[in-house]
């Protein structure tokens, strides 16, 4: 089977109209109603409820869209790494958000390089929750990022665990402690992991250091990881150690079944660089 017409019905799935399906498709309407129809001939079964109003996924339909999605991912993902392996200059793609690489960048790029089977390491710059994306789309050949994050068809090992640091304004009563406990903060342990983020949602701020100029200015607080409250330091921001706090993880992950020795490279460097800290974990690498 040819991946068109399993395009053309996840189009159809997501847009629920072939109408805007058509549009997204840069296709005419009764082409893509015809491509459909051949592919549910093909199949022997009806993939969708069709009325002048909406159109519905059957049962048989939304186990193909779950099943066609990762199908094209995957496909999509290995012809861009197809392409990449033919450049004259390979490199391996690293995904990191920025200041969020528990500080250990710098000296990674630079410890990779003495690596048998090194590669040159280009980073790829990105924002939160995007690493394992670029990782399932071949956008991206190995992520340095903090958990949680989704595990589908990914594998990863553990570099580093630091605790995590809350973020108060400089007035605040709790400003001058040693130590914190989240219920001094009114958090649960459940909601450290993504606080930052769901942080600047809720205030409708940009990035980390908008959010942090609000902290500073007293509209709120957040936690973060050591390694990332320590590459903003803010005048108006007190950053106080949370005791109780499930610390924070950093993590090197690559595509699931990944046998690129460069990859391989990296995730040693990253190894040996976070011993070199105290902060080291023994992490499997590709083969």
């Amino acid at each position: 089977m040819e991946s068109r017409p399993l395009r053309y019905f996840v189009a159809v799935a997501e847009e629920h109209s072939f109408t805007r399906a058509a549009g997204r498709l840069g296709i005419v309407g009764p082409a893509l109603s015809r491509a459909i129809r051949n592919l549910e001939a093909e199949l022997g079964v009806r993939l969708f409820e069709r009325s002048t109003r909406v159109v519905e996924l059957t049962g048989p339909g939304e186990v193909l869209l779950a099943q066609a999605r990762p199908a094209l991912d995957a496909l999509d993902a290995a012809v861009r790494r197809a392409v990449r392996a033919s450049a004259p200059h390979r490199s391996v793609l690293l995904a990191v958000k920025a200041d969020a690489d528990g500080g250990l960048l710098e000296d990674i790029l630079t410890a990779v390089a003495a690596e048998p089977d090194a590669e040159p390491v280009a980073v790829r710059l990105c924002g939160w929750r995007e690493h394992t994306r670029l990782l399932r789309t071949g956008e991206a050949d190995a992520a340095l990022m903090f958990r949680p994050y989704d595990p589908d068809g990914i594998d990863a090992g553990v570099v580093a665990v630091e605790p995590r640091m809350a973020a108060l304004p400089a007035d605040h009563a709790l400003a001058g402690a040693s130590r914190v406990r989240l219920a001094d903060l009114g958090i649960g342990p459940e909601e450290v992991d993504e606080r930052a983020e769901h942080d600047i949602g809720e205030h409708g701020v940009h990035d980390l250091a908008q959010l942090l100029a609000l902290v500073g200015l007293g509209a709120t607080t957040t936690v973060l990881p050591r390694s990332v409250a320590a590459r903003y330091p803010r005048q108006g921001v007190a950053y106080v150690r949370i005791e109780d706090c499930p610390p924070a993880t950093l993590v090197i992950a690559w595509p699931e079944r990944s046998r690129s020795r460069g990859v391989a490279a990296l995730v040693r460097a990253t190894t040996a660089v976070a011993e070199s800290r105290g902060m080291g974990a023994a992490i499997r690498t590709p083969r």
